[in-house]
């Protein structure tokens, strides 16, 4: 029974594969726009592009570049441990002047605390009512700006282009079998306390 099953999966697996190997191969400065979630719609253009939340009822619009982009990173806190049910998370910085609610925002729940916030201040969590996704994170330490999550990103090209980490924070609390980004900066503790001028 097992082999039967296992030969009706061969086609599925050989073409999972081929997609796998064709999107490593294209040509990065393309959209790439993979099957993932519930919605269809996302875009990218010149100095804008989408993220939208799993089941799709939540879409922003971000700037893709100054001023509006801030920063890339990449968080090994403990909390974005728990927050990602990951082993970190890999965020980007946008401007609220420059980010816009396409659809769902009636939809965002909040969690806000600043009992597990190193820096001491309140950290606000806007999730996807529906699905649960995390859309953007606001600190009270960093007023107008919101800290995206480079996975909601609907072009998955921009993750390794425009929206590449440039800096890895708190690696001391990064797991062992994990190694750091290629090409990105590590920092043992919380990188934009000590470099404020770099913003979040």
């Amino acid at each position: 029974m097992s082999q039967i099953c296992h030969r009706s999966l061969e086609p599925l697996i050989a073409a999972q594969r081929g997609n796998i190997a064709m999107a490593q191969s294209a040509d990065k400065s393309e959209p790439y726009f993979p099957l993932a979630g519930g919605a269809s719609d996302g875009y990218t253009k010149e100095d804008e592009a989408t993220a939208t939340c799993f089941c799709g009822a939540v879409q922003l619009a971000f700037p893709t570049q100054g001023p509006g982009l801030v920063n890339t990173f990449i968080c090994n806190c403990s909390d974005c441990h728990k927050l990602t049910v990951s082993m970190f998370a890999s965020n980007f910085t946008v401007e609220d002047s420059h980010l816009k609610h396409l659809r769902g925002r009636e939809n965002l729940k909040t969690y806000s605390q600043s009992k597990t916030v190193q820096s001491g201040n309140n950290m606000t969590n806007y999730f996807c009512s529906t699905c649960g996704s995390l859309m953007y994170r606001v600190s009270s330490g960093w007023p107008g700006k919101s800290i995206m999550r480079i996975g909601s990103i609907d072009d998955f090209h921009l993750m390794e282009t425009k929206l590449k980490p440039r800096v890895e924070q708190f690696v001391k609390q990064r797991v062992a079998w994990l190694q750091g980004a290629e090409g990105v900066k590590q920092f043992h503790d919380n990188y934009f306390a000590s470099h404020p001028a770099n913003n979040l």
